[in-house]
C-alpha cells in the first residue's frame, strides 16, 4: 500500500503576516507546499490530505486542490477549535488552535495507510522524501507502533532572521528516538541572548529558565517531518483526552497538544518506537516575512540546476 502525505495546512500565518500557504514563491506561483508533493509523487507516496481551517476551504480549493486532483488521490480535512472529545467544550476566551498532535487527529477519517506528517511552510527537499516514503512503504502490512521521523541537523534548519522552533532529539544506538523536546526559541546568538543571527555565533535555544543553552551543529532536531502507521490515531485520541482533563492545559489559553508531546508519552511508556531516518537535505522556508526573498532564490536556483522544471504542474 502507497503511503498517504499528509500536510498540516491550518497555521495562523502569525509571524509570517499572512496566509503563507498560499504564497506563490516558485517562477510560475508555485507553493512550497507544490514543491513538497511533487517530491512525494516522485518519492512513491499515492495520496494527499490537507488540514486546513474551515474558513478558506474555498480559496484552498480554487488555488491548491484544483491542480493536484487529476494527478492523485486527494483529501481535505479541518482542523477547528470545537473538534473536542464528548464531554469537553471550548474555554472561553480560547482563540488559538490545539496544536499540531490536534490536527493530526483531524485526518482519521480520511487516512487509513502508512502516513508522513509535513508542514506546508517547510521547504523539506526531496531526499527527506524519498527515506521517509521508502521507511513507510517498507512497512509490513499491518504494521503498528513502529513509527519514524526524519532527522535534520540542526545547522541546517536555521532563519537568519529570528528564532525558530524546533524538537531537540535524542536517539540511542540503533537509532530510535529517546527524547524530544519542542524548543521555541532556537538561534545563534551570544551567551546572553545578543548578536542574534550572526553567523559566527553558536546554535543556542532558551530553555524553561531563560537561559540560552548551546548545542552542536549536527544535533538532530525534528521538523515535523513523521512517518506514522493508523494506530496513531488512538493513541492520540486517549492522551487528547488525558490533556484536556488536566486543569492546567485548559486555564491556560494558549497550551498546545503538540505532536513531540504525545511521541515522547509513547517511547517513554514503551509503546512504540520512533526511528530517526538520517536525511542530506537542507531545510528552508518562511517563518518571517524577510525569510521570502532568500526562499524565492534558492528555489529559482533549484529550477536552474535542473532539481526541478520550471513549471511543476
Amino acid at each position: 500500500m502507497k503511503p498517504t502525505l499528509f500536510l498540516l495546512a491550518a497555521g495562523m500565518g502569525s509571524r509570517y503576516g499572512g496566509l503563507k500557504q498560499l504564497d506563490g514563491l516558485g517562477p510560475n506561483g508555485e507553493t512550497i507546499m507544490d514543491y513538497s508533493i511533487y517530491d512525494a509523487i516522485q518519492a512513491g507516496f499515492g495520496k494527499i490530505v490537507w488540514v486546513i481551517r474551515k474558513d478558506f476551504e474555498q480559496q484552498f480549493r480554487e488555488q491548491i486542490l484544483s491542480k493536484y486532483e487529476d494527478k492523485i488521490a486527494c483529501e481535505l480535512c479541518f482542523q477547528g477549535l470545537d473538534a473536542l472529545p464528548e464531554g469537553f467544550c471550548v474555554p472561553e476566551g480560547r482563540v488559538k488552535p490545539w496544536g499540531t498532535n490536534h490536527a493530526v487527529l483531524m485526518g482519521k477519517g480520511v487516512i487509513k495507510e502508512p502516513f508522513c506528517v509535513i508542514n506546508c511552510d517547510d521547504f523539506y527537499n526531496r531526499d527527506a522524501f524519498m527515506v521517509i516514503g521508502k521507511y513507510l512503504s517498507d512497512l509490513p502490512e499491518g504494521a503498528k507502533n513502529e513509527y519514524a521521523m526524519v532527522g535534520f541537523r540542526v545547522g541546517n534548519t536555521l532563519s537568519e532572521n529570528g528564532t525558530v522552533a524546533r524538537g531537540i532529539c535524542s536517539k540511542d544506538a540503533d537509532d530510535h528516538l529517546t527524547t524530544v523536546v519542542e524548543r521555541t526559541e532556537i538561534v545563534r546568538c551570544a551567551e546572553d541572548g545578543s548578536n542574534a543571527g550572526a553567523a559566527t555565533e553558536p546554535i543556542r535555544y532558551k530553555d524553561e529558565e531563560g537561559k540560552w543553552v548551546t548545542v552542536d551543529e549536527k544535533t538532530p532536531v525534528s521538523m515535523n517531518m513523521w512517518g506514522f502507521t493508523p494506530d496513531y490515531f488512538e493513541h492520540s485520541e486517549e492522551y487528547f483526552k488525558e490533556f484536556l482533563a488536566d486543569p492546567k492545559n485548559m486555564q491556560n489559553l494558549k497550551a498546545e497538544f503538540f505532536i513531540p508531546l504525545m511521541v515522547n508519552k509513547l517511547i517513554n511508556e514503551k509503546t512504540a518506537t520512533v526511528k530517526v531516518l538520517d536525511t542530506t537535505s537542507k531545510w528552508f522556508g518562511v517563518t518571517y516575512a524577510a525569510d521570502r526573498e532568500g526562499t524565492v532564490e534558492r528555489i529559482r536556483q533549484l529550477v536552474a540546476d535542473g532539481v526541478y522544471p520550471e513549471k511543476l504542474f
